[in-house]
């Protein structure tokens, strides 16, 4: 038994006439222009699926920023768009959620990150280390927060916010 096409729940002009234009040319198709199609329906309702699950997360994210967790807080620098948000641990690591957007630490490497941030210096000191560390191990991070350099703020801040939520056993 096949199952029918899914049809969306207002049932639009445009969508009716692509769906008749389309039945009327799968007749007409050999069997490579038949997996063609068959191939790019497959990565288009995958690729629905997947935008679905994306907004179910930015709105579980979106709700989940308005409250504090245990070691969520705001941490403002100069950049307004540089705000931290809060590092909540996930059962399998820790995400940083931040405006400009969020990010998956392993808990490893949070170790590593704790480590740097509780070492020597001042908070800028400890951000330019982590600069160092996210260029060796995790480039994806500085551009989720933005950074431009082992100089940027929010590097400090992000030192600061990791050392005051924190400690090393």
């Amino acid at each position: 038994m096949t199952k029918k096409p899914a049809k969306p729940k207002k049932k639009d002009a445009l969508w009716e006439k692509m769906a008749k234009e389309l039945r009327a040319a799968i007749p007409k198709l050999d069997a490579e222009g038949l997996a063609f199609l068959v191939e790019q329906s497959r990565i288009h309702l995958y690729n629905m699926q997947v935008d679905k699950l994306n907004k179910m997360k930015q709105e579980a994210y979106s709700a989940s920023s308005k409250k504090t967790s245990g070691k969520a807080a705001k941490v403002k620098t100069n950049n307004p768009k540089s705000e931290i948000y809060g590092i909540d641990p996930t059962g399998t690591g820790y995400y940083l959620r931040s405006s400009t957007g969020g990010t998956m630490f392993s808990k490893t490497e949070m170790v590593q990150l704790i480590k740097i941030a509780h070492g020597p210096g001042s908070v800028n000191e400890t951000g330019s280390r982590l600069y160092a560390w996210f260029i060796r191990e995790r480039g994806d991070v500085l551009s989720t927060l933005q950074v431009k350099d082992k100089f940027d703020k929010r590097l400090g801040a992000l030192s600061g916010f990791i050392k005051k939520n924190f400690k090393l056993k």
